[in-house]
């Protein structure tokens, strides 16, 4: 069955999320630190984690499978789901998979590093409106590639 965890805690798409998942009545796994306000769905549940800094990555490492769908922009988590062959889809609408995974965290760790050495001071850009529209197209797509297959 196809259900779509959300790792909730700095989620921007939360509200999209829900939308696109009452259209195609699919069950949302809202799983984050501590408590967070979800809509009254029976569809949508709320997984509060206590424990560690990585117990929400955990519980979704653990309770994903083959053919769920992913909501992260945690590319260590991405990595982890991935590998359970669950489609991973970042908040902007790029989607991470086998094929660019390794890039991704090359970038992530080259990042880090020149962070560490005080050479920037960048993160994320902002979310736009033209990244909402990415998700949500993306999003969908997702959704319709595994319903087909």
């Amino acid at each position: 069955m196809l259900n779509i965890y959300v790792d909730a805690d700095a989620c921007p798409v939360k509200n999209e999320i829900y939308k696109v998942a009452d259209r195609y009545k699919l069950k949302v796994f809202v799983v984050a630190n501590q408590y967070i306000n979800i809509p009254m769905d029976a569809n949508i549940q709320i997984k509060v984690v206590s424990g560690d800094f990585d117990a929400a990555d955990d519980w979704i490492a653990e309770n994903i499978t083959e053919g769920d769908i992913l909501i992260t922009s945690d590319q260590l988590l991405a990595e982890r789901c991935i590998k359970c062959n669950a489609r991973v889809l970042g908040p902007k609408g790029r989607e991470l998979d086998e094929e660019n995974i390794g890039d991704t965290l090359a970038n992530r760790e080259l990042m880090s590093h020149l962070r560490d050495l005080g050479h920037t001071q960048t993160g994320p850009s902002a979310m736009k409106k033209s990244d909402r529209s990415e998700f949500l197209t993306k999003l969908d797509q997702i959704i319709q590639s595994l319903r087909r297959g």
